[in-house]
């Protein structure tokens, strides 16, 4: 009787203490209760109930996230990779007294349209391959070196925030989360892949295989013919090209997810009308339950979205999108010792 008390005991303790993936009661502390977060939850742990019909494998436990605007500040005043182009461009005095001019005036239009967030309807493409010839020639550790510098700076109309650290706390909750119930989690962004590498890396623990982005040329430093006729040699080192070779945007999303992860996603993340397809191509004709989250900027008090965007909870909820509010559903968003500056300060 003794054996038996003690071997249940015994087996209860190891079955404990070998669940890596059990729950802190801390797990969600950035988050207020919500509908969202209650259908996060549901979703996963459903999913982890084995022998019923919203059992996932966890093989196919693929999650995908885009990264501005989703799990990344991109309204102070624009986009990160913006933000630092206009810098190399027009700033940069290692860069700009040589930028050419086609690369200065994409620059020069991005800060005129950054404080109102208007820009040509062609602007994506457009930077793109600008910013392919302003980085073109760098080495991939200077690129990152350069991204990590940028990043190290003081976020304008925020107090206590760099640009690191610009990553939205609730989110962070999300992807360990994730993590802990073993997903496979992926940043799929229209920023450069590079720059979306040095974001992620250290606050999300995505490692950078699994970080998707714009993509441009790549070339070998000694280089001097057509990739398919060069044999790369012991002492060369790779460079950024001055080519945009894809602007990793709406369909260009889902073409990437099925060339690099191969696997349709179950859970997708997204803040806008460029991931509409990403979350399409996750809840369409998928052999496993699936969701797909939009998460709206609705909090001018302690970000720069705001009630203007109040409509798209319903916009989205019609198209078969669960919503989050940053207003509501977030008890904070970059951390309490972040503060907005009031435009009038």
């Amino acid at each position: 009787m003794k054996k038996s008390i003690l071997f249940i005991a015994m087996a209860s303790l190891l079955a404990s203490c070998g669940n890596n993936n059990a729950p802190k009661a801390d797990q969600f502390n950035y988050w207020n209760d919500c509908e969202a977060l209650t259908a996060l939850k549901t979703f996963v742990e459903n999913g982890n109930k084995k022998d019923t019909a919203t059992y996932i494998p966890v093989s196919d436990r693929i999650a995908v996230f885009d990264m501005d605007g989703t799990v990344f500040g991109e309204l102070f005043p624009t986009y990160l990779e913006y933000t630092m182009f206009v810098y190399r461009a027009l700033e940069d005095p290692t860069y700009a007294p040589t930028a050419p001019k086609e690369v200065k005036d994409v620059a020069e239009e991005i800060r005129i349209g950054a404080p109102t967030h208007t820009y040509a309807s062609d602007m994506a493409i457009r930077h793109g391959e600008a910013a392919a010839k302003a980085y073109g020639g760098m080495t991939l550790k200077e690129f990152s070196d350069y991204a990590v510098s940028f990043l190290s700076r003081n976020v304008p109309g925020f107090t206590g925030m760099t640009y690191a650290q610009a990553i939205y706390k609730p989110m962070i909750n999300v992807v360990d989360y994730l993590h802990a119930n073993d997903y496979q989690v992926y940043i799929v962004s229209g920023s450069d892949r590079y720059l979306c590498r040095e974001i992620v890396r250290d606050t999300l623990k995505i490692p950078e295989n699994r970080v998707i982005g714009m993509d441009v040329t790549m070339k070998a430093t000694g280089q001097d013919k057509d990739g398919v006729d060069y044999t790369y040699k012991t002492d060369d080192k790779i460079v950024r090209g001055d080519e945009l070779l894809i602007k990793n945007l709406k369909f260009n999303k889902v073409n990437a997810i099925v060339k690099e992860i191969g696997k349709q996603p179950v859970i997708s993340f997204g803040n806008s009308s460029g991931d509409a397809a990403m979350h399409n191509y996750t809840i369409g004709n998928n052999p496993h339950p699936s969701k797909a989250f939009m998460l709206v900027a609705d909090d001018g008090n302690r970000d720069n979205g705001g009630a203007k965007n109040d409509h798209l909870h319903e916009e989205w909820k019609n198209k078969g999108y669960q919503t989050i509010s940053m207003k509501n559903d977030f008890k904070t968003i970059y951390g309490e010792n972040v503060v907005k500056v009031p435009s009038n300060a």
